[in-house]
């Protein structure tokens, strides 16, 4: 997988029209949704168009990932023995509330085939999940777990509260613990969905929040929304040109071996190489091949 995800979205599975365009569109993960977005009695249309659509060869997104429905759901289990021998990037797991909801989905993937595994990320979208984060991240790890989704929606009606009202204030504490644990256990973490598409001052807003955060990135329902979250969840020019100038002081002869160097002014220690280094990494093939082009020029 990539090791950056500014924007993932979700695209209903048994929406023909929405499923066409989805090979097509730039988001860093395309998620092909089972569960909330697709109505009981659509739910074998929508496996059968998500199949379907991942044997298509060209897609622009670098991450092709499917949200099954819960193995506690007359469906989950169909879904994860359909997807087990399919070339997936990665799967969504909704409403996990312990590590044992990771492992009983590896455990299925196997059984069903599965030579190789994709990467698991877990919904958080209850109390009781908030409340097993240290279980979750700790745990399922073995078994594939790269990465925590915030559920916003369902979480905030198990909370029983207004998961909008006053920039989410009713929801910062649990959306912090994601990020908390998700840090802690080396996953990513991304925002839950912003449901107003045609808000996009609303939509900007709600991105920059989760970025100070220390969201990774965040869900999406629409297309357009795309460039906002990788606009705000990449790194800046001056970021990028601070990141290089880390990576190329620290390669100096005379650094070598130094855990500190000063940089215009500024005490520069290894762990800021390191952040610099995957900072780096984390950028589009492109722009490096780009940058270095520039270089001998």
């Amino acid at each position: 997988m990539s090791p950056i995800c500014r924007s993932a979205l979700f695209i209903p599975a048994a929406n023909a029209r929405a499923m066409a365009k989805a090979p097509t569109l730039a988001a860093d993960m395309i998620i092909l949704d089972l569960e909330d977005a697709v109505a009981p009695q659509q739910k074998e249309k929508a496996r059968a168009g998500a199949l379907a659509a991942l044997r298509q060869t060209s897609w622009q997104s670098p991450c092709r990932a499917v949200r099954i429905n819960g193995l506690d759901t007359p469906w989950g289990a169909g879904d994860v023995r359909a997807l087990g021998t399919e070339n997936i990037d990665a799967l969504i797991i909704p409403k996990v509330q312990s590590a044992d909801d990771v492992k009983r989905v590896h455990d299925r993937l196997i059984g069903a085939g599965a030579k190789t595994m994709p990467a698991l990320w877990a919904m958080i979208e209850t109390p009781a999940g908030v409340l097993a984060l240290g279980d979750i991240t700790t745990n399922a790890q073995p078994c594939g777990l790269r990465g925590l989704i915030a559920g916003t929606n369902d979480l905030a009606l198990g909370l029983h509260c207004d998961g909008l009202a006053n920039n989410r204030q009713a929801l910062i504490g649990h959306l912090s613990q994601i990020v908390l644990h998700a840090r802690a256990a080396g996953l990513m973490a991304l925002d839950g969905v912003y449901n107003a598409f045609d808000d996009a001052a609303g939509f900007a807003a709600q991105v920059k929040q989760g970025r100070q955060l220390g969201f990774d990135g965040k869900t999406l329902i629409h297309p357009a929304q795309i460039e906002t979250a990788a606009r705000a969840f990449g790194p800046t020019n001056d970021e990028i040109k601070r990141a290089r100038a880390i990576v190329r002081a620290f390669g100096l002869k005379k650094n070598a071996g130094l855990g500190a160097i000063s940089l215009g002014g500024e005490m520069i220690e290894r762990l800021h190489l390191h952040e610099a280094q995957n900072l780096l990494a984390s950028l589009p093939k492109s722009a490096t091949a780009k940058e270095k082009g520039k270089s001998h020029a």
